[in-house]
């Protein structure tokens, strides 16, 4: 699904092209292990995810932690960033080879004064957003790396299998023998 397709399915419009369109979107491509963004950047760009996988870390006074993982049909930078316009706190790297959907932020803020329907789907990008968020820091809260794993799983089977155990270990909060441990005795 294209960034078009994406954004006429959620605000229920039919608009023909990109030609047609109420900003420019640039096509991008990132191999594994490129910086979509670094630490200490002001993002000026949004991503929308044709293909791949990318995770956002943030550094911790020891390590570095995975915030999320951000697959196909979903939107990803450094938010905070790209709202505020300051220094972000995160880096998004490339997992995979990423195909990608670039809006820049000028052109975004200019249609959400210029255009009804972009202004409505930014605000249900938000509150998508926020959802996910919650549901994040509500799992953290609640339940046990095993949960949150099997949950992974089951919603995201395709893409689990693409992502190196210490980078999910390191999502749950666990060492990698513990993932292997809850692994081998789901499958057991």
């Amino acid at each position: 699904m294209t960034f078009l397709e994406f954004f006429n399915a959620t605000v229920n419009t039919a608009i023909p092209s990109y030609e047609d369109f109420h900003f420019p979107i640039k096509k991008g491509v990132f191999k594994k292990g490129e910086l979509f963004t670094e630490y200490g950047q002001v993002e000026d760009s949004l991503y929308f995810m044709n293909k791949g996988i990318a995770e956002i870390t943030i550094k911790s006074y020891m390590s570095e932690k995975i915030i999320d993982f951000f697959f196909e049909k979903e939107f990803f930078c450094c938010f905070t960033s790209f709202l505020n316009q300051k220094p972000g706190d995160v880096r998004v790297v490339a997992l995979v080879d990423c195909d990608v959907e670039v809006i820049k932020r000028k052109d975004l803020m200019q249609a959400y004064n210029d255009s009804f329907d972009v202004n409505k789907f930014g605000r249900i990008m938000t509150e998508h957003g926020y959802i996910r968020k919650s549901n994040r820091e509500k799992a953290l809260l609640t339940k046990t790396a095993e949960e949150i794993y099997v949950e992974m799983f089951k919603n995201k089977p395709d893409y689990i299998s693409n992502i190196p155990v210490n980078k999910i270990a390191k999502y749950l909060g666990i060492h990698p023998e513990s993932l292997s441990r809850i692994r081998k005795k789901l499958h057991s």
